[in-house]
């Protein structure tokens, strides 16, 4: 006998299940964005004006970003966090097809502004992270950041190989490549309706809505905060300028394909342990490998302009990023209290995106006019200060990390 029709609804999704879908999202997110990578210095080297700004649409992307936080936290905590991704996705759809239009044209200031606005969606899904959080609970913070994270290696693998594969689908080159973006995105808001995200807390009214009086005076606050905002400033210096640079020195953008593609999986890979590591080890010897990293990096990058280079530096970079920005995001976590979150998340957010604001830009100047080996000498500054930041961080820093409340 066939069973009645009923009017139940579907099953609520599993914390499991809303961690999976969202790690589909931040895999298509970084889709978007290693695409980005590979080809916005090239168009904007092939439209700029002058070559000190070809990066400028790479920084018009993470300068977007740093002006959205704000308006995003506002957002998110009207709408929610679903609603609000979503709405991110939307204005990412118009931006990939204005930048398609842009390389079409020949239009470097359309193209420009085009990424200025795809910023909003850069610091939309940046959240990504901290909503795994909510989803996972507190249990399981640090696996939750950190396996959410590992869907980036989607974007180092599919990235490269789709800018590639693209790069000549329309009559402008890479202007195929922006276009496909619009259904990255389209498959992004699929997965999304699949999470259930818990509802964010009400934020108290007045001054109490604020973040509290010295918060930023914390150390453990400045300490998270530098971990993940110069990690990813170094990062991105380096990696902006390493198309510029490898076409300078005559490396075929197959290579340029091959060097990202090990970068991103070199973010992204560790992911799948660097939790466990905080949790076993405690997140500043973490933290600390992270700068040592780096440091790795340039070493490797000093020593030659070979493709065996490129990619080996930049694969120890996108390691240390890792450890740095998983192992400041978790030790983030831990300092602001339920009904900050939203407004704490985002102050995080405009000091990662305003200092890959300054590094875009300045990746392509320095690379057009210092070249290569001397941008490297000029990251072992901020890396040297963040080692000395870390090291002074408080001891209950180095051992496990510890419980958080609800968030």
């Amino acid at each position: 006998m066939p069973m009645p029709l009923t009017d139940s609804a579907p099953p609520t999704p599993t914390p499991r299940q809303g961690l999976l879908w969202l790690t589909v999202c931040q895999g298509l997110f970084l889709l978007n964005n290693v695409v980005f990578m590979a080809v916005n210095g090239l168009v904007g080297l092939s439209l700029a004006p002058s070559g000190w700004l070809a990066t400028l649409p790479l920084t018009a992307y993470v300068l977007g970003g740093a002006l959205s936080t704000g308006l995003v936290a506002r957002h998110q905590q009207r709408v929610g966090r679903r609603r609000a991704f979503q709405a991110g996705l939307a204005v990412a759809m118009v931006a990939s097809a204005l930048c398609a239009v842009a390389a079409l044209v020949g239009s470097f200031w359309l193209l420009v502004g085009a990424t200025l606005l795809g910023g909003y969606y850069n610091a939309n899904a940046a959240l990504y992270r901290f909503a795994a959080t909510e989803v996972a609970g507190p249990a399981g913070r640090e696996r939750a950041i950190s396996w959410v994270l590992a869907g980036g290696v989607v974007g180092g693998v599919l990235g490269p190989e789709l800018a590639q594969a693209t790069r000549d689908a329309l009559a402008v080159p890479f202007a195929g490549a922006y276009a496909t973006l619009v259904a990255v995105a389209a498959m992004s808001m699929l997965s999304l309706s699949r999470i259930e995200f818990p509802v964010l807390p009400p934020v108290p009214s007045g001054a109490a809505g604020h973040l509290p009086a010295g918060f930023l005076r914390r150390a453990p606050v400045v300490a998270a905060i530098a971990a993940s905002a110069l990690g990813y400033g170094v990062m991105n210096l380096l990696m902006a300028a390493t198309p510029i640079a490898m076409q300078v020195c005559s490396h075929p953008f197959s290579a340029v394909a091959w060097v990202l593609e090990w970068h991103v999986l070199g973010m992204y890979l560790p992911s799948f342990f660097t939790g466990s590591l905080i949790r076993r080890l405690g997140v500043k010897p973490v933290l600390l490998a992270g700068v040592l990293l780096n440091a790795a990096c340039i070493a490797v990058a000093l020593h030659g302009v070979d493709l065996m280079h490129f990619t080996g530096a930049l694969l120890l970079l996108g390691v240390g990023w890792n450890f740095l920005y998983v192992g400041g995001t978790t030790l983030y976590t831990e300092t602001y209290a339920p009904e900050h979150k939203v407004r704490a998340q985002a102050l995080m957010d405009r000091c990662v995106l305003g200092t890959m604001t300054l590094t875009s830009f300045g990746s392509g100047a320095l690379v057009t006019t210092g070249g290569w080996q001397a941008m490297n000498l000029g990251a072992l500054l901020p890396l040297a200060l963040l080692a000395v930041l870390l090291w002074r961080l408080p001891g209950r820093a180095a051992g496990p990390a510890v419980s958080a409340p609800s968030r």
